[in-house]
């Protein structure tokens, strides 16, 4: 059987006041459509159809070939909205499951059951509805004495009796694709002027046809986003959720309500997150962590048994059983190898640590390949710019740098060498010397 989908992308979002189209605004990190189109193909076995008005090109570009785009001009209501997809899908599929792109929490799990639902029932429609204390405004759900849909009655229309009822109306629908496209052409125009979609359930009751509720369990799956306060309401209920899945996979988190992780970021069992963490992107930890608090992490990957605290790091690797902070900054192109101890207030870019290498406190590595067993005494900098390009520093395994060392780029220190507090290094050091001074002289061989 051919399922497709069609997202509901051309509202305007005129209420979030911002020059960026609605559905492209972030959650947790990524434009809300994503995480709709995400759940749409994984019920669906046919390439999602998104319909685009405003900001369409915008919402083009990020959909790519994930989705296929029809623009909606004029913008005459939702069923005006899925009407713009009958020259592309007609004949093409046996069912349509027709979402909202604003619904970033709508769960695949959920449209699948929809889906199955439709597959058995007779009738031409199965919808997503859940009860809640707080209507939001959506429409009331009337059954029937058989439970099947009689009509969705929408809150300005509501009588008093009528807005009692707890059960509402979500904006997810499965369609048997012929009767769809047939009964698009016969809802009539409202008083605004505008068609709209959940006139098809009178469509259907008017032809004696079931309409089957499936009632979600999940409140949060209902939030779509109008305004930058349901923006910030997804959101929390999103981290929310992700928080959930990864304290019942083993992860320990301190407060979840404090600590933010996106979805997508992996985290081994055993690790404890501690409260203003904040794991990004395509971000991996490993087991048996203890991170934060005040910890943000973007884009990289962190092995076992690693230690960091009051930190920043951005495309990063650190290597397992690594110590840093607090106030430690790796910056795109670090790599601390195993065993690695960066102390506080210091800062690594585009630089290798090698295993077991300690890096004193307010020190700055940048284009460096640091070997192994290394002593970076507190203050060191590697003077890697000319005004023109970066330049490589090289340090060999064992050696000592003292405090205050400046090494001014391109320059290569010899392994088991060592520089002397204050030291300004300017000529490559061989191996087993010790350099001192400004510019840094030999001044004896260090196993002498």
């Amino acid at each position: 059987m051919k399922i497709v989908s069609i997202l509901l992308a051309a509202g305007q979002g005129t209420r979030m006041k911002s020059d960026l189209p609605k559905v492209l605004h972030p959650v947790c990190g990524r434009p809300m459509i994503a995480y709709a189109l995400e759940a749409a193909r994984a019920a669906s076995t046919e390439t999602p159809v998104v319909v685009i008005g405003h900001g369409g090109e915008a919402v083009r570009d990020y959909v790519g070939d994930a989705a296929r785009c029809i623009v909606q001009e004029p913008q005459l209501g939702t069923g005006h909205a899925v009407l713009q997809a009958e020259s592309l899908l007609r004949g093409q599929a046996d069912l349509v499951l027709v979402t909202y792109a604003d619904m970033p929490l709508m769960r695949a799990e959920t449209l699948l059951r929809l889906v199955e639902a439709q597959k058995a029932n007779p009738g031409p429609l199965t919808l997503l509805t859940v009860i809640a204390d707080d209507p939001r405004g959506f429409g009331r759900i009337l059954r029937t004495t058989d439970g099947m849909v009689q009509a969705i009655v929408e809150e300005a229309s509501a009588t008093p009796e009528q807005l009692r009822i707890n059960e509402l109306n979500v904006g997810a629908y499965c369609f048997s694709a012929d009767w769809l496209w047939d009964a698009l052409h016969r809802i009539p125009l409202s008083p605004k002027g505008e068609y709209y979609l959940t006139d098809t359930v009178e469509l259907a009751v008017r032809d004696h046809l079931a309409v089957q509720p499936i009632v979600s369990d999940d409140l949060d799956e209902a939030i779509g986003v109008n305004t930058r306060v349901h923006l910030a309401e997804a959101t929390r209920a999103m981290f929310r959720r992700t928080a959930r899945a990864h304290m019942l996979a083993g992860v320990t988190l301190i407060d979840p309500d404090s600590t933010y992780i996106e979805p997508g970021v992996t985290i081994g069992r055993d690790t404890v997150l501690w409260p203003n963490t904040h794991l990004r992107g395509r971000t991996a930890v490993g087991e048996g962590c203890e991170i934060g608090p005040e910890t943000i992490i973007v884009d990289s990957q962190i092995g076992q048994r690693c230690k960091i605290l009051k930190s920043v790091l951005e495309q990063a690797v650190v290597e397992d059983e690594v110590d840093m902070g607090p106030f430690a900054h790796l910056r795109k192109g670090a790599h601390l190898c195993r065993g690695v101890h960066m102390g506080n207030f210091g800062e690594v870019k585009d630089s290798v640590l090698g295993p077991g290498t300690k890096m004193g406190h307010f020190s700055y590595i940048g284009n460096a390949v640091v070997g192994a067993d290394v002593n970076i005494g507190a203050g060191t900098i590697t003077c890697n710019y000319d005004g023109v390009r970066k330049n490589q520093t090289e340090i060999g395994e064992g050696a000592f740098i003292g405090s205050d060392t400046m090494l001014v780029a391109p320059v290569k220190i010899g392994r088991r060498a060592k520089t002397g507090a204050g030291a300004v290094v300017t000529r490559d050091v061989p191996d087993d010397t010790l350099v001192v001074g400004v510019p840094a002289r030999p001044l004896k061989k260090t196993n002498e």
